[in-house]
């Protein structure tokens, strides 16, 4: 099946995902590693980053791994539930992005995701979303 099936490039930014600014470094079915250059563009009223960029990079990181676990069976794997924790404001610079599986189940995935300022290591925010895997739709 999965041979009638266009390839998929998981790292394709739609113009949402683009303006995260997540540049995706390393993306296996057990490891997405990548950074966010945070600044201005991103900052809520009262001049620290929105929270929302971060469950958007945490989801994006653990969607483009599971999907590529279960690319080989023709799926792709869809969030159904991300729960992310602010650590710590920032205002601007590079967040470093580590995602990985904490279980791969046949229809369900659960992945960790850690975001640390580059500068210092420390960690600004850190997800878990689960995943469901589904077929790829056909074209």
């Amino acid at each position: 099946m999965t041979a009638e099936l266009p390839p998929v490039d998981l790292t394709a930014a739609s113009p949402f995902v683009a303006a995260t600014a997540f540049d995706v470094t390393e993306a296996t079915g057990t490891r997405v590693t990548g950074t966010v250059e945070t600044g201005a563009q991103q900052h809520t009223p009262w001049g620290v980053v929105h929270g929302g960029l971060y469950c958007a990079v945490i989801e994006s990181a653990a969607s483009i791994g599971a999907s590529t676990a279960v690319a080989d069976r023709g799926q792709f794997a869809v969030g159904v539930n991300n729960n992310t924790d602010f650590v710590r404001p920032m205002t601007a610079g590079r967040l470093d992005v580590v995602a990985e599986p904490i279980q791969q189940g046949r229809t369900l995935q659960l992945w960790q995701v850690a975001l640390t300022r580059a500068e210092d290591g420390k960690l600004v925010a850190r997800g878990q979303v689960r995943l469901q895997n589904v077929p790829l739709p056909s074209s």
